[in-house]
This record gives structure tokens, C-alpha cells and sequence, in this order.
């Protein structure tokens, strides 16, 4: 999901990615019931939403990834990996700030 703001000059573009188990026979059907739901959480809560106090909206920016349960058979429970995410850092101290929560440049793998 992405914010898109109402008014001025779009000069960031603040992104949730969102994990969500779905349930489905072939990856096609996957991405077509996670882009459904996904679609759900769209929109402004009725014009109340803002973003760094402007004014602003949700909006569905796609599925970056689908991935596979590791339990086939059973429904995930506590400890289930349900996603990963891969990235690389340039430096140690890039490491050390992004685990801190300080922000860094990251590449995306996958």
C-alpha cells in the first residue's frame, strides 16, 4: 500500500507492506484473492486520513511477493514462517542503524 497525498507536491512515498495468508489451489488464484483483498484496505476512512498531517489516501500498489507455506497440510501456528524479507546493506554501520530502526538505504532482494 501506498500514500498518495491529496494536496501540494507528492515528494515521498511512505509504503506498508502488508503479509497476508491466503488460501489457494495454483499461485494465480493467490494473487487474484490478494489483490482483492488488498484493494479492501483502500481509501481515506471517509476523509479522516492523514499523513503527516496532510491530507491523504491508501492505495493498492500491488503484490511484490507471493511465497508458499513451509506447512502444506496444516494451518500455520505459532512459529510458522508465513514471509521473509531479503536486503542488503553497503556497510556495518548501515546494519547497525536499520536493526535500531535509523534510517538507511536498502537494496531489495526479490
Amino acid at each position: 500500500m501506498v500514500v498518495k497525498f491529496k494536496d501540494g507536491v507528492q515528494d515521498s512515498y511512505p509504503i506498508w507492506e502488508n503479509l497476508i495468508l491466503i488460501g489457494s489451489e495454483t499461485d494465480e488464484e493467490a494473487i487474484k484473492i490478494a489483490t482483492e483483498r488488498a484493494k479492501q484496505d483502500e481509501g481515506d476512512c471517509d476523509g479522516s486520513f492523514t499523513w503527516n498531517k496532510r491530507p491523504a489516501t491508501w492505495c493498492f500498489a500491488g503484490i511484490r511477493k507471493l511465497m508458499s507455506s513451509e506447512d502444506f497440510d496444516e494451518r500455520p501456528t505459532n512459529g510458522t514462517e508465513v514471509s521473509y524479507i531479503e536486503m542488503v546493506v553497503d556497510k556495518e554501520e548501515d546494519f547497525k542503524k536499520l536493526v535500531n530502526g535509523e534510517p538507511v538505504l536498502v537494496q531489495y532482494i526479490n
